[in-house]
């Protein structure tokens, strides 16, 4: 329901002011009014407080600026003014732990965001930065308001300031729910984890029609921006669901395992899965033949408590697996190649996945546990022309800049640059583990085989017999773990089974790291 703009200050009776205060309140409640409230029903969507009552614990919302009103008198908005404008903020709990949220309202102007509503989004932002909590935005709104020009755009570089300086030191978390287009989309492309809906949310710069006349595509708005391209395409969302209700659950999955702030550890669980719980089936998981395919998930899922793993990106460059965990009830981030996806090889994509996700943990100090099966880069004028070079340095540097715990395995093969990149002793891992089958070496035993022995191999009587001798020579001689054992790159050879047991143990020896780098403003990571 909107009011106008010359409504009077209250008078009269203590009873009156009250009555005008609910009034207010109500109207406030109401957003853009019942007719727009049920046309968001109609599409499937729920308004921004319904959504905040979904995602916080009952009873936690406190909501503040509920009674800002926007300030262009131009383009016919002077008497459409409604109580919160295009933004519902405040602050409540999740299982218990502070949070500050704010939801746009789609109902007011098309969620659109004025100079007022950014003035209430940069407020409860600073607030978290200030009492070190969370910030997650809910998107549903058709960018900049129109009617008031560079007010509303520079409400929108006050947000990215805010995006910047608030990254590193408390979680930022976006959910698109809706339109979300041109300046709008780079907040959340900033924030740490962005979750979208599947056929109520997108995201791009331009829209359809703009894409059509330029360019003269024809793409829808899923085609160009919707939740299955970014989640499996550009790589922009980390997790989608079908519903809203699913994917504000799921906000709250992910933030139980999320620290307050980076001058915390993430919350402890209690484990009801035993810390020194043998895991026999790996012993014959993974094939002993390192060309054959097997499902990374599965090593996960036996090692980790409970099973549980909160997979981040999980349809983008599947030959890399990485999220959340618990072992011994303490958060692990779980980085691992994935030999049931391109044979687990390390490409543009992957890099680029396990280097951002390596560095959310650093910053908030969560544990790095790397899963080792890794063939080396992916070759290639494609991968090439698309800077694997650079894109490959991101995660070698995500790596040696980490200063958490970080505990290497390497189950079967780890060939070349690759060994280096995935949590080497040589970038500064604190504790590395090689089952007995580990081929640890330059490149693959065929390949070194027809390089180390080529003239013996085309001087033999039957060179491919000669061929296979010679390649399970090296695969004995050179390629084992119990070399790299004997120089301390590798601090144990262990038996798959007793994996878990092995990195629970080192996780509770390096609770107390310390470590810091070199005093410096920051790095140059190449980007």
């Amino acid at each position: 329901m909107a009011i106008k703009q010359e409504r009077s200050q209250p008078g009269g009776s203590a009873e009156e002011r009250l009555a005008d205060l609910r009034k207010r309140k109500q109207e406030a409640a109401q957003g853009g009014g019942a007719d727009r409230i049920e046309a968001q029903h109609k599409r499937g969507k729920l308004t921004a407080r319904e959504r905040l009552a979904i995602l916080l614990d009952e009873g936690s919302f406190e909501e503040f600026d509920a009674l800002v009103t926007h300030r262009s008198e131009e383009f016919g908005l002077g008497k459409q003014k409604y109580p919160g404008d295009s933004v519902v903020v405040g602050y409540g709990k999740i299982e218990g732990r502070s949070t500050y949220v704010f939801s746009q309202d789609f109902t007011v102007f098309g969620g659109s965001l004025s100079e007022a509503a950014g003035e209430k989004i940069c407020k409860v932002m600073d607030l978290a930065m200030r009492n070190g909590a969370p910030i997650i935005g809910i998107n549903d709104g058709g960018g900049a308001r129109i009617q008031e020009g560079v007010v509303a755009l520079r409400g929108y570089g006050e947000i990215f300031t805010r995006n910047v300086l608030s990254s590193g030191v408390i979680p930022q978390i976006s959910v698109i729910m809706g339109p979300t287009a041109g300046g709008a989309v780079y907040s959340p492309a900033i924030t740490d984890f962005v979750f979208m809906t599947e056929g109520r949310s997108y995201m791009y710069i331009t829209g359809p029609d703009v894409v059509r006349s330029v360019t003269h595509e024809d793409v829808t708005h899923d085609e160009l921006g919707g939740a299955r391209v970014h989640a499996t395409k550009s790589g922009v969302a980390q997790f989608t669901y079908d519903g809203e209700e699913e994917c504000l659950l799921e906000v709250r999955r992910l933030f139980s395992v999320l620290p307050q702030n980076n001058a915390e550890d993430p919350p402890f669980a209690e484990p009801a899965d035993s810390p020194d719980r043998s895991c026999e089936e790996l012993q014959s998981l993974v094939p002993e033949d390192s060309s054959k395919p097997y499902d990374m998930h599965k090593v996960i899922e036996l090692i980790v408590d409970d099973g549980d793993l909160i997979e981040v990106h999980a349809d983008y460059a599947r030959s890399i697996v990485v999220g959340f965990s618990r072992m011994g009830g303490r958060v692990v981030g779980i980085v691992a190649n994935n030999p049931g996806s391109m044979a687990g090889v390390l490409d543009v994509d992957s890099s680029r996945k396990g280097a951002r996700f390596v560095r959310f943990c650093d910053a908030f100090n969560v544990p790095i546990v790397t899963l080792v099966d890794v063939p080396g880069y992916m070759p290639g004028t494609g991968q090439e022309y698309g800077g694997i070079i650079i894109h490959g340095a991101k995660l070698l540097y995500a790596y040696a800049e980490a200063t958490v715990p970080k505990i290497t395995v390497i189950l079967r093969k780890d060939y070349g640059g690759a060994y280096l990149v995935m949590g080497s002793k040589h970038l500064g891992a604190d504790l590395n583990y090689a089952w007995p089958g580990a081929e640890i070496a330059v490149t693959g035993p065929d390949a070194a085989a027809n390089i180390v022995f080529r003239r013996e191999i085309e001087a033999a009587s039957d060179p491919e017999a000669k061929r296979a001798e010679l390649i399970d020579e090296y695969r004995r001689n050179l390629a084992n773990p119990y070399i790299a054992a004997a120089r301390g790159f590798i601090d144990d050879v262990i038996e798959p089974k007793d994996t878990r047991i092995k990195v629970i143990k080192a996780l509770e020896m390096l609770q107390n790291k310390v470590a810091t780098n070199p005093r410096k403003k920051h790095g140059n990571i190449p980007l």
